[in-house]
């Protein structure tokens, strides 16, 4: 066997260094980049729901009340005259893209509401990738 028919030890613990390094460097942008896809995501999809609860408005000629909550979107809710949902396809669209449930606030006057997610804490008045995100009906 010669000497040259291999790679040494040195050779293959440089390559892992140089792949380390470029690891270590790319990571950090990759992460935050996944972080702004899951906001822009989050916000499209409380436009959705928010036109869904438009449309149950429409048909039905009030917003849902905090009881039927956004399930009124997906299932008729009893008293609910005029209902022709449902108003989305499925309740996965309740949860944001951090796995937290999307909610839901009638105003008391009932002229206007608002669909909120709390970001990826899951809690109000963050920042960052934390921060509430919302789309305000009426």
């Amino acid at each position: 066997m010669r000497r040259d028919d291999g790679y040494t030890l040195t050779e293959i613990l440089v390559v892992m260094a140089i792949i380390g390094v470029i690891a270590a460097v790319l990571t950090p942008g990759l992460i935050s980049q996944l972080g702004r896809a899951r906001a822009k995501t989050a916000q499209l999809q409380l436009e959705t729901i928010a036109a869904g609860v438009e449309m149950f408005r429409s048909d039905v000629g009030r917003y849902p009340n905090k009881t039927e909550g956004l399930g009124a979107l997906i299932a008729e809710p009893g008293d609910a005259d005029g209902w022709t949902g449902p108003y989305l396809k499925s309740t996965k669209v309740l949860k944001d893209p951090w796995g937290n449930a999307v909610t839901y606030d009638p105003e008391d006057n009932g002229v206007g509401f608002h669909v909120t997610s709390y970001g990826a804490d899951g809690k109000a008045e963050g920042v960052g990738l934390n921060k509430d995100l919302q789309a305000p009906g009426q």
